[in-house]
């Protein structure tokens, strides 16, 4: 209720009535009990709020409350802010205006308050507002109630600081978060506390740990040596930096006692929730199991492709000197040379192509002949060469072929259009070779060469490097024959 200390002599009769009817109200108010304080504006034009219990001021009630508090007139004018209210915004100690309070807040947090006030006129309303008071962010709950002193309406308005209970909601939603995602992570994924106790492991973890390592010590339950790194840098310094808010990545660690997964990519990172404060480290161990079976095999392949290379490079030079050696012209050097090398070229294109593993005989024969057969096709048959074989004897069988059909084109079968060549595949159960007939009719009458040349010699001497293989040619008149033995040892089965 409010009552004005006012000199009544001035007042008309009807502002008199007006008068007493407002104070009978009160008086009736007070003896029903539906009035605990009044508000009373003195001779100075100033508020003042007592209480009925002995007329202490209501003022002293506010300020005893924990919460921020305002009163404000039916104008919005800031009648009173209490002393938490002064604290949680760094308002002035003395005469707080709202020009003051307007200053504490943003344009985005005025807008609210001022909003929740206007929209509080006839109902209590709530709402929460963000306030940077000094360097920190503080979340705080606004509500403005309807206030109701006789004659005069105003509004109550509370600010109570949330900080603390929305930065522990977003801590437990954090939690939860990277609960979730540790559990749902590939990887094995460690929680640690600052003592290096294991608070978290996720499902992967399995795979280096077999027992349960929640509650004991990281360095005791998933012992780790670092190989790389002389002896020096031990896990247990990893996971020390960490803590101390150091991250450290990618170390190749070994896991000797895990179950499965031995060779691992270690990581540790500081773990801080809720606050800059490191509360423990993260660690994740990523399998490198396929990783280091790849360089195994890379460097398997390594060495290998070094060797043929070698081997091949040895057969070039002596393929080299041996075609200088047989031939009696620079342009015959050159086509002899140029058409061996062609055909080693084309088996090891074949060979490449196939991640050097093995390839059929009919692969290697048609790639040898299809330089020379051409639209003599017809006069060519295969039979049975689906046989699968080892790169070594592919690249002989390459060059046995090359040296076949190159003596037909100059001198045998081919070099008639009667000629035919027929190139058959026979294996017995009991011989450890499969056998390449390689058969020519049809041509010029054969004669046995007066001397041995440099093809003679590719062709009887290419698989000898097992004594299961070779190759042996003859010369009836009808044509070359020639039988090609392919060691057993270089057969892929089926």
């Amino acid at each position: 209720m409010a009552m004005d200390a006012l000199d009544y002599g001035d007042l008309s009769a009807e502002e008199l009535r007006h008068r007493l009817e407002e104070a009978e109200e009160t008086l009736r108010a007070i003896r029903e009990g539906e009035v605990d304080a009044l508000m009373v504006r003195n001779p100075r034009s100033e508020d003042e709020v007592f209480t009925l219990e002995g007329g202490s001021s209501y003022y002293a009630f506010m300020e005893a409350m924990d919460l921020g508090a305002a009163a404000f007139d039916e104008t919005d004018r800031l009648l009173y802010a209490n002393k938490a209210l002064r604290e949680l915004l760094h308002l002035p100690g003395e005469n707080v205006e709202i020009a003051h309070l307007s200053a504490a807040l943003d344009e985005e947090a005025r807008l609210l308050v001022y909003g929740l006030m206007r929209d509080a006129r006839d109902a209590k309303k709530t709402s929460e507002i963000r306030v940077l008071v000094g360097n920190d962010e503080l979340h705080v709950l606004v509500t403005a109630a309807p206030l109701h002193v006789g004659g005069n309406r105003g509004l109550a308005v509370t600010f109570t600081d949330i900080t603390a209970k929305v930065r522990a909601a977003a801590a437990e939603a954090s939690e939860r978060a990277a609960h979730s995602i540790i559990a749902s992570a590939n990887e094995a994924v460690v929680v640690c506390d600052v003592n290096g106790v294991v608070t978290h492991a996720n499902a992967a973890v399995a795979s280096i740990y077999s027992g349960n390592p929640i509650g004991r010590v990281f360095g005791e339950v998933i012992p780790l040596t670092l190989p790389d790194t002389t002896g020096l840098l031990q896990a247990g310094d990893i996971i020390a930096l960490a803590i101390a808010g150091t991250s450290v990545q990618g170390i190749e660690a070994l896991a000797p006692e895990a179950p499965r997964v031995r060779d691992v990519l270690l990581s540790a990172a500081p773990l801080r929730v809720g606050s800059d404060k490191v509360s423990g480290c993260v660690i994740t161990m990523v399998d490198l199991s396929q990783r280091k079976a790849a360089e195994k095999q890379q460097l398997l392949l390594m060495g290998e492709l070094d060797h043929r290379v070698k081997n091949t490079l040895a057969l070039v030079l002596s393929i080299c000197k041996r075609t200088a050696s047989t031939e009696e012209t620079v342009s015959g050097f050159q086509v002899a040379f140029s058409g061996r090398i062609q055909a080693l070229a084309a088996t090891h294109n074949l060979l490449a192509d196939r991640s050097w593993s093995s390839i059929s005989i009919a692969e290697v024969v048609n790639a040898e002949l299809d330089p020379f057969v051409g639209s003599a096709q017809a006069r060519l048959s295969v039979e049975g060469l689906e046989a699968l074989v080892m790169p070594r004897a592919a690249i002989a069988l390459g060059l046995v072929i090359h040296e076949l059909a190159t003596n037909a084109v100059k001198y045998g079968a081919l070099s008639q259009e009667s000629g035919r060549v027929n190139v058959t595949v026979s294996k017995s159960a009991d011989e450890p070779f499969l056998s390449v007939d390689w058969v020519e009719s049809g041509g010029p009458l054969v004669q046995q060469p007066t001397r041995r040349g440099f093809g003679q010699t590719v062709i009887t001497r290419s698989l000898q490097y097992s004594p299961n293989g070779g190759a042996q040619i003859d010369y009836p008149a009808e044509g070359v024959r020639c039988r090609i033995r392919i060691p057993e040892e270089d057969l892929v089965r089926a």
